[in-house]
């Protein structure tokens, strides 16, 4: 696999980052703020779209900000497996960080934070 390309639009404060550029894809809102563009047939990442990046990147006083993957609920169960499945491999894991957040013993919410970007 080549090198993901990252283009950052400084206006729109967006982080386009593409795994396989030109290449047509399905795009699911994993949170307001996080994009996945993917090929649904090979199970594989095609690009991500990082909106207010900015503010994705911001540190906390506590550490780096977690985000809750509010988009896998609206998914059908079988498409929420493949989107976890892309989300755990490389090259998505090497820059979302994926998590849960467990509230109760009957709830588990996927949280996601952006790792690192050199």
């Amino acid at each position: 696999m080549s090198q993901p390309i990252f283009n950052y639009d400084e206006v729109s404060d967006t982080l386009y980052v593409s795994f396989a550029p030109g290449e047509q894809a399905t795009g699911i809102e994993l949170t307001p703020h996080i994009l996945l563009r993917f090929n649904k047939q090979e199970r594989r990442a095609v690009g991500l779209t990082f909106l207010e990046y900015s503010l994705l990147a911001q540190k906390t006083d506590m550490g780096p900000r977690s985000f809750p993957l509010t988009g896998l609920a609206e998914l059908p169960e079988d498409l929420q497996e493949i989107v976890l499945e892309i989300l755990q491999r490389p090259p998505v894991n090497e820059l979302l960080l994926l998590s849960s957040y467990t509230p109760s013993i009957s709830e588990t919410i996927p949280i996601t934070l952006l790792q690192a970007i050199h």
